[in-house]
């Protein structure tokens, strides 16, 4: 069984993205649009905002738990993923105060 991560994309004009995924490095390639074949396998809404950083990861666990946890991640703040990116606060944390 594949365990699921959290991450977070920053894209050239500074938005956040939050998604979920079993491999973190192949889910960037599809969203900075380097997969072969011709299908873009991306967001849609990260489409035109390249280029694309990822700025943070965790591992979560279950999918069940990792979408979860990315809903609750998309209704924080920017203020607040901005300080999660910057390790000035942990996931789990920062999740328990917003409860």
């Amino acid at each position: 069984m594949n365990n699921w991560w959290v991450y977070i994309i920053q894209c050239r004009n500074k938005s956040l993205y939050t998604g979920i995924t079993t491999d973190v490095s192949r889910r960037l390639s599809e969203h900075a649009g380097l997969e072969r074949g011709g299908k873009n396998k991306g967001a849609k809404a990260l489409r035109g905002k390249r280029p694309l950083v990822l700025e943070y990861s965790c591992e979560i666990g279950d999918r069940s738990e990792a979408s979860k946890i990315e809903y609750q991640v998309k209704n924080l703040s920017k203020n607040d993923k901005e300080e999660l990116v910057a390790g000035k606060i942990e996931l789990y944390c920062l999740l328990q105060t917003k409860a």
